[in-house]
């Protein structure tokens, strides 16, 4: 009992160990001088765009998570049976046929919604290629596939291009994990869970080819589609162990073993040689961002934390990746963040020194929901008058204060966003700010407004006045950005 009380202590220490994942890892700053250029130049940027987008939209379910044997309700399957499923999901592939994909609209859209950066899923975890690999047939330009014939097949290719003319940085999501690659999930096995379901120690021949498959792809994003800034891979459970973690599960599974048990199926050590690759895919895009998300070390050049925004300020580079809707995927019922949220969550982001990936899931035809189209209207509108507080700028470590944000601009100027309330349209007649330096020649202004605005220091605050005819017409909606010049 005693030794079965140790072991379980012992397992579950291993497991917190293995999935414990920080928010945000330690960061290892970049050696190479080039990739360090081309990092601050993406740290200016700020706001960018994200697209989850592949045959699973037909459906409006969410991207390749059904195919997980993993019982969560966020992806549970209205097809019982797991092998008719996964049948009619793979089959998506035959009547997958967006005929109306207009690359451009989407590049001029996001451009005009203040967007610098874009990042798109070239394949998700369904190994569905969203790009013309020769080394898979699983592809949106097979055969097999409507939409092969179309003179834009190659949708990353056509992205790329315009995005890249509308002077974007880009980024290629590449999914770690192929569920429909041989060498990752073997047909010979069940597939109980997202990881590589055979023993990489007894098959080593079968990982390394998929570590040859992986490279071979990257590679072929890095030759064959432009000018490409960043590589963003998702899956971080594909992820080398630590000698420390080997060590456990060697230990671990020796006990079980002696102790008459079963070895133990602990997650293996999936190492995908990404320093390796970095070193290749930088010979073909010198200064490539590499984001190897989650997994803390030199090839992990900003930090992704997802779905929400930090609590406090960070130094080092970051980027909250969030939803514009309910899923990162297409779906029909979705429903989409108002402009406001979106503005108030990009002040927010900015003020604490990082970056906003807002994603979009473009829809089975090809078309983003009129919704979407109109919300970037908004943002665009807000960005025209208020950009200089958001581009080019760093946050504070003391970041807000009440309903204000702050950044720095490079040149020293300090920016204040007060962020309205809900229906708060006319602006309060004086703004009190208790953690600005101030100096008796400084000036004060609203962005959108020509004239200076009056202001006084009292009782240790800073007190902004604001006069009626621009309390009552102010330059913009949803938050307002006041300047301070030394």
């Amino acid at each position: 009992m005693k030794r079965l009380i140790t072991l379980s202590i012992i397992l579950g220490s291993y497991f917190f160990v293995l999935t414990a994942q920080t928010r945000l890892n330690k960061y290892y700053p970049l050696e190479d001088p080039i990739v360090q250029e081309n990092l601050d130049k993406w740290r200016d940027q700020k706001f960018g765009l994200f697209m989850h987008w592949g045959p699973y939209s037909q459906w409006g379910i969410v991207e390749s998570w059904a195919l997980c044997a993993e019982d969560e309700d966020w992806c549970r399957r209205e097809i019982p049976d797991y092998e008719d499923f996964k049948r009619d999901y793979e089959n998506l592939k035959t009547t997958f046929n967006p005929v109306q994909f207009n690359p451009e609209k989407w590049a001029k859209a996001a451009k005009e919604a203040g967007m610098r950066y874009m990042v798109f899923t070239t394949k998700h975890h369904d190994g569905f290629n969203m790009f013309d690999t020769q080394l898979s047939d699983y592809k949106i330009t097979s055969r097999e596939c409507p939409f092969h014939s179309h003179p834009k097949a190659d949708v990353t290719k056509e992205i790329f291009k315009e995005f890249q003319a509308e002077d974007f940085m880009i980024g290629a999501y590449l999914s770690k994990p192929d569920w429909n690659n041989e060498n990752f999930w073997w047909p010979n096995y069940a597939t109980p869970d997202r990881n590589v379901n055979y023993s990489i120690e007894k098959y080593p021949d079968r990982w390394q080819a998929y570590v040859d498959f992986f490279h071979g792809q990257v590679d072929e994003l890095m030759t064959n589609y432009g000018q490409v800034d960043i590589l963003w891979m998702d899956g971080g459970w594909v992820r080398p162990l630590t000698k420390g973690q080997k060590k456990l599960i060697n230990f671990i599974n020796g006990l079980f073993l002696k102790s008459g048990y079963t070895q133990l199926n602990i997650p293996q050590d999936q190492d995908l040689k990404i320093a390796e690759m970095s070193v290749k895919a930088r010979k073909k895009q010198p200064g490539l961002i590499v984001v190897d998300r989650h997994i803390e070390g030199p090839d992990e050049n900003y930090l992704t934390p997802e779905q929400f925004i930090p609590d406090r300020y960070f130094e080092e580079p970051w980027e909250s990746c969030i939803t514009m809707g309910g899923s990162w995927s297409y779906n029909p019922k979705d429903t989409y963040k108002p402009a406001r949220n979106v503005i108030h969550m990009l002040c927010d982001v900015v003020s604490k020194n990082g970056s906003l990936l807002l994603n979009v899931g473009p829809g089975p035809e090809g078309t983003w929901p009129e919704a979407v189209y109109d919300r970037f209207t908004e943002i665009g509108n807000w960005m025209d008058v208020n950009n200089t507080a958001i581009y080019g700028t760093s946050g504070r470590k003391k970041f807000s204060e009440g309903k204000l944000r702050f950044s720095i601009s490079k040149d020293g100027r300090q920016n204040a966003i007060y962020l309205a309330d809900e229906g708060e349209r006319v602006m309060p007649s004086v703004i009190e700010i208790k953690s600005l330096k101030v100096k008796k020649s400084s000036v004060i202004k609203l962005l959108g407004v020509d004239e200076n605005l009056e202001w006084e220091k009292k009782g240790g605050k800073v007190l902004i006045h604001i006069p009626e005819k621009v309390r009552k017409n102010p330059p913009c909606e949803y938050a307002w950005t006041f300047t301070i010049t030394k």
